[in-house]
């Protein structure tokens, strides 16, 4: 099974999440799970994508051709694709993942995490789609979350599909159980 992986391209000030970062890539390999994510080198997605490939786990990249300008893609990827927009790289990314996990990071990785949760209510993807809520990282966005629920935003249904784990190997089994 290919796990897409949206986070952060900073490693964050807490280095619980770049150890979590890499026991996520660590656990993918030993699973046999490809890895498919944003192709950078650098932040959160550096160290998944080294883990997983220091494990001998494949890891698909997909990264546009303006952010591999800026000299940011991994050049020792299983494969990297390069695409011409943010949008052809969020849409590559599904077509390929048969689960998504959201890591800790900044407005890309809730672009990501809001556009994909927004393709499952709409039917579009049928995917699991969960968060590793790090040291509570997602506690303020969960709250939101639960405010639209309450507001009349959200169907609580919509909001029950979304996993939330703080565990790496929960994460993992609830995602194919």
């Amino acid at each position: 099974m290919n796990i897409c992986v949206f986070c952060g391209s900073a490693v964050g000030h807490d280095p619980v999440y770049a150890e979590t970062a890499y026991s996520l890539g660590r656990a993918f390999a030993k699973g046999s799970h490809g890895l498919v994510y944003g192709g950078g080198n650098i932040g959160l997605m550096g160290i998944v994508a080294d883990a997983v490939l220091e494990h001998q786990g494949e890891v698909i990249g997909i990264i546009p051709q303006f952010l591999m300008d800026r000299e940011v893609g991994h050049g020792f990827l299983t494969r990297l694709e390069i695409v011409g927009s943010m949008h052809e790289r969020k849409k590559r990314m599904a077509d390929l993942s048969d689960a998504f996990i959201a890591l800790p990071g900044g407005w890309g990785t809730l672009d990501e995490l809001a556009e994909i949760l927004t393709w499952r209510q709409l039917g579009l993807i049928h995917q699991p789609i969960a968060v590793l809520n790090i040291a509570g990282f997602f506690n303020p966005l969960l709250d939101q979350m639960r405010t639209m629920v309450d507001g009349g935003f959200l169907k609580q249904g919509n909001l029950d599909f979304l996993i939330v784990e703080n565990d790496v190997e929960k994460i993992l089994s609830r995602l194919f159980p």
